[in-house]
């Protein structure tokens, strides 16, 4: 069987919100971008760097669903320090983990979180691929919440 070459555009994300109109303005100050398309219930970002077709449905939940969270993952800390100063100029509220270990590497991150819980970080790998310890799951960060930022409010 021969497998032909599949050219990806870009990652595609959908996530489920409360409000369309009230993560447009979050989305909108941390990409940096205005939507390219707003419907009754709906909206897209065309984000160019990283590649990303975003969209928000807005739906009716209770919870934060099964989402753990989203990231971006950059080329450097200064890029990561880069990231956090433009949210925060932007009004977002960020939480930093420098230096930490997390999914059995060691990063840098800042953390920022929508209107409906939805956690992102901006990272940067600084030594991959870390051995498990003795007696020590790695699991803070590999289970269902990953290095959630402590409990704050945005936007």
């Amino acid at each position: 069987m021969t497998s032909k070459r599949v050219t990806a555009l870009k990652m595609h994300l959908a996530i489920n919100v409360r409000s369309v109109e009230r993560s447009i303005a979050f989305y909108r100050k941390m990409f940096a971008i205005d939507p390219g398309k707003v419907r009754t219930g709906y909206a897209k970002f065309d984000v160019q760097n990283p590649p990303l077709n975003f969209t928000l449905n807005e739906s009716l939940f209770t919870d934060s669903g099964a989402l753990s969270h989203m990231g971006i993952q950059l080329s450097s800390t200064a890029d990561v320090l880069t990231m956090r100063q433009r949210w925060a100029d932007a009004g977002l509220f960020t939480r930093d983990e420098m230096q930490t270990d997390c999914c059995f590497a060691t990063q840098d991150k800042t953390w920022v979180r929508d209107p409906d819980g939805n956690e992102w970080e901006a990272f940067v790998v600084l030594q991959d691929n870390l051995p498990e310890k003795e007696g020590v799951q790695d699991t803070k960060c590999c289970a269902s919440r990953c290095c959630p930022p402590a409990e704050h409010s945005n936007v």
